[in-house]
């Protein structure tokens, strides 16, 4: 079982991480969504958001583009992100599934993944 958190506006991936609207958390198996669940953006606060996440379980965070200090958090938590998103957030955790959503940007070289970053 692996969930993953999509940062979200209106079912679409957000371009900002930490002023989405909500997440959409999705729960899968066997490389398929089992189900999800929406959650509302707790509020903005520094070093607040990835944590919040990490303790909801969340392995992967997709978002359009995130601050370092987040992703930071993120990948000293565990949580695997992929930044450059641009579609629904359904679409975009189906295409993570299938090792087709790569992340994109200057913050790849740091997540743990090096053979997924499609170099």
């Amino acid at each position: 079982m692996m969930k993953i958190a999509v940062a979200t506006d209106n079912e679409m991936v957000a371009e900002h991480f930490g002023h989405c609207k909500n997440f959409m958390i999705f729960n899968t198996e066997n490389n398929k969504i089992v189900d999800s669940e929406t959650i509302a953006n707790p509020g903005h606060k520094p070093g607040f958001l990835p944590n919040f996440l990490a303790d909801l379980g969340v392995n992967v965070i997709i978002s359009g583009g995130m601050g370092g200090g987040a992703i930071d958090i993120f990948n000293n938590r565990n949580v695997e992100v992929v930044v450059g998103a641009k579609s629904k957030s359904k679409d975009a955790v189906e295409a993570y599934l299938q090792g087709k959503l790569k992340s994109t940007g200057s913050i790849c070289h740091e997540h743990r993944h090096h053979d997924e970053c499609g170099k």
